[in-house]
């Protein structure tokens, strides 16, 4: 059974929690959190989901992404996913999300880093992740197209190519 922290729409931990997969009762909300690994060469380490996996068995979708449990931070969350789904350690301690996204019931918050990792090297999670590569943000998107990937907004893909180096909304120079 997993536990998961009640915030109000204000983000605010309200010191109730709810059981996964419950109903959320009226104002409740809760956190999960979305990481984006690019490497030097400007792809994004993406996932194929399990087969079994209930919610888009099969496809691909971005680098991890899970529920905030009962007493993480979007940090910590972060970190654990991370490490559950494919093995890496990233300490997140200094790190705020490059975008967050309000939804229906809940925060969505998505950390977007740039490291090189050697795919070989990882331990994927049995029950979540069948295997990763590296992607283009072209490729992602004719993923997209032909129903492979999770149907994403292209544009949010975009913004994560686009914002991975950097946080704010105007470019750089």
């Amino acid at each position: 059974m997993e536990l998961w922290d009640v915030y109000d729409i204000n983000r605010n931990k309200t010191n109730k929690t709810m059981v996964r997969g419950e109903a959320f009762e009226k104002d409740a909300y809760h956190l999960v959190i979305h990481v984006c690994i690019f490497n030097s060469n400007g792809q994004m380490l993406i996932q194929q989901r399990q087969p079994f996996k209930e919610g888009w068995p099969n496809m691909w979708d971005i680098t991890v992404g899970g529920s905030a449990i009962k007493g993480d931070t979007s940090q910590s969350a972060a970190e654990r996913e991370l490490f559950e789904e494919i093995g890496l350690r990233v300490d997140f301690t200094n790190s705020r999300p490059h975008i967050s996204i309000n939804f229906e019931k809940g925060f969505d918050d998505v950390y977007l880093i740039e490291q090189d990792v050697d795919i070989n090297e990882l331990s994927l999670q049995y029950e979540e992740v069948q295997r990763v590569k590296w992607a283009s943000k072209e490729e992602i998107f004719s993923m997209i197209e032909s129903g492979e990937f999770i149907p994403y907004y292209k544009s949010l893909i975009q913004l994560f190519f686009d914002t991975r180096k950097q946080y704010g909304c105007h470019q750089e120079k």
